[in-house]
């Protein structure tokens, strides 16, 4: 997914009025440093399904991070996300009601339904609360508790930022009218060939900011 993350990326540094640092979570770096070690689970859609646990360890468990899936584009100044970190809260994210009714999601990978669902594909970690994630429990925990949170000891734990934060298209359609500050493929986006010829208005979003994108690059 390579395209949807150079896209994302710049999509975040053109409305950008702070700086800002990405790293790629890569599964073989994460190897190599001794940091990830874990089999590849069968109902693991992506490379960093565990590995986003290791945010906090990664910085040290000082200062704040944003993890997001790679499948999103921003329009938005990411400075108002970054604004709604608050200190009593270990980690924050969207709190979704999702509950997929299909079995099967983009690539023929297997949709997996849970509680929290969809919390962790955009979280603001507190790292210093989050000395509990470290490499040793990441990579031994199973997915259902890391994902439903379990390594905190209660919800009251977990803070929540608006839902226009994390809007999962073709899956939120009581908010098709909104204006949504970032957009999330969930469901897979239009850099995938069965989905580019949807021609909605958020993969029309998409391929606008892939070639704004490219005149930059060339």
């Amino acid at each position: 997914e390579r395209a949807a993350t150079n896209v994302l990326i710049d999509s975040i540094y053109q409305k950008a009025s702070i700086p800002v640092c990405f790293i790629p979570l890569v599964i073989s770096q994460l190897k190599k440093q001794g940091f990830y070690w874990r089999e590849r689970d069968p109902k693991q859609s992506t490379d960093f399904s565990f590995s986003r646990f290791l945010v906090p360890k990664l910085m040290g468990y000082k200062g704040w991070a944003i993890f997001m899936d790679c499948d999103m584009l921003c329009k938005v100044d990411i400075k108002k996300l970054w604004d709604l970190r608050d200190e009593q809260y270990s980690v924050m994210c969207v709190k979704h009601d999702h509950n997929p009714t299909e079995n099967i999601k983009f690539l023929g990978e297997i949709q997996s339904n849970y509680p929290k669902k969809n919390w962790s594909s955009l979280m603001l970690f507190n790292c210093e609360k989050c000395k509990k994630l470290t490499p040793s429990y990441v990579n031994k925990a199973s997915g259902l508790d890391l994902h439903r949170f379990n390594w905190l000891k209660s919800d009251s734990e977990i803070g929540g930022i608006p839902m226009n934060w994390n809007f999962l298209v073709d899956v939120q359609k009581s908010m098709l009218n909104s204006d949504p500050n970032m957009l999330h493929w969930t469901l897979g986006g239009p850099w995938f060939n069965e989905q580019a010829l949807k021609g909605d208005k958020f993969s029309l979003e998409w391929f606008r900011a892939r070639d704004n994108a490219i005149k930059l690059w060339d």
